[in-house]
């Protein structure tokens, strides 16, 4: 499957509102992830509390909620050039942040489409949903 197979393909569900310049599949990020060449950074942009009811594990997961991206970007510095994904519960305040890192030079900061939520019903049904 590539970048190029059609949403439904990828995972989304039928006619989800989806932004292939800002957004990526949960499966595109499983397949960078167990790709083994420069896997991306993955950035978890919940609260601490839906964090530790569950998340994706991925070796480079950091937990940097939404409202302390601005305050952390400096941390994140190292990663400029790297392939940024940014998750929440939905999508929709992951695609907020990869937009602010965007604004500030992080160029391939993407939001995953559906967040946890799309994760835990389409890749690991183990991880619960809430």
């Amino acid at each position: 499957m590539t970048r190029d197979a059609p949403l439904e393909e990828r995972g989304l569900p039928r006619g989800r509102p989806f932004d292939p310049e800002l957004e990526t599949t949960p499966r595109d990020v499983q397949a960078a992830l167990e790709s083994g060449v420069a896997p991306p950074i993955v950035i978890d942009c919940r609260r601490p509390d839906e964090h530790e009811r569950c998340a994706l594990q991925a070796p480079s997961e950091r937990l940097i909620p939404m409202h302390e991206t601005a305050a952390r970007l400096d941390e994140l510095s190292p990663y400029r050039d790297r392939e940024i994904v940014v998750y929440c519960h939905t999508g929709r305040r992951s695609l907020w942040v990869a937009r602010y890192l965007r604004e500030h030079g992080f160029t391939k900061a993407k939001s995953m489409a559906g967040g946890i939520d799309l994760w835990s019903r389409d890749i690991d049904p183990t991880i619960p949903r809430y």
